[in-house]
């Protein structure tokens, strides 16, 4: 049965209401984000010609400059800042030259099915010091986008991915796939300026 996803225009407020005073003030929580692929790798294309590689660029840009706006903003830094492909060993290696408290890989999904639909969240299989903190990472934002977006859940899940792996013994990581490009009702509901907005006030929310 077709999900039609929210209109997010009137939440947009109240979540950046939820993100002002939602943040903890005791101690700067330093936060690594991932921009996935980037440069000649595209990654995911969508079925309206929407490039894996540039959405999950705007969603970033814009987590970066709300944060930039909030009285105590978290140290965020990304993995790029414009469309370069950045290896992953290099990746995983800011997060640990920067003692990082969270690592958040973004991400799009892509699949055969059309009718494929929903967000879900990674994690690494290597059962680590940091491995119950990933999980709950995760839940949280992927259950704050289910609600706020309209998502249908995927869950978290276990996988064995490159960025996960290699940061998993200094912070708790997570990688998070945010819709289908193949969908047709999420490739065009992720070219709007304002379910951008809302995503990524979502993700900060929970940062």
């Amino acid at each position: 049965m077709k999900k039609v996803l929210k209109n997010v225009s009137f939440v947009i407020l109240l979540l950046k209401m939820c993100v002002i005073f939602g943040q903890e003030t005791d101690a700067q929580k330093q936060i690594v984000i991932d921009i996935g692929h980037g440069g000649k790798d595209a990654g995911a294309i969508g079925i309206n010609g929407i490039q894996e590689k540039d959405f999950v660029l705007s969603i970033a840009n814009e987590i970066l400059r709300l944060n930039n706006e909030l009285e105590k903003p978290l140290d965020i830094y990304l993995t790029r800042y414009n469309d370069t492909l950045i290896s992953l060993s290099q990746r995983t290696k800011l997060a640990k030259a920067l003692k990082a408290n969270l690592f958040v890989s973004l991400h799009c999904n892509h699949s055969e099915n059309p009718n494929a639909r929903g967000i879900e969240v990674y994690v690494s299989r290597k059962q680590k010091e940091f491995s119950k903190a990933s999980v709950f990472a995760g839940y949280k934002i992927e259950r704050v986008l289910c609600e706020t977006i309209g998502y249908e859940s995927r869950g978290v899940k276990f996988a064995n991915f490159q960025v996960l792996r290699e940061t998993t013994e200094y912070c708790p990581a997570i990688l998070i796939e945010l819709g289908f490009l193949s969908n047709v009702d999420e490739a065009q509901y992720l070219m709007k300026k304002e379910n951008v907005l809302a995503i990524a006030l979502s993700i900060l929310k929970k940062l």
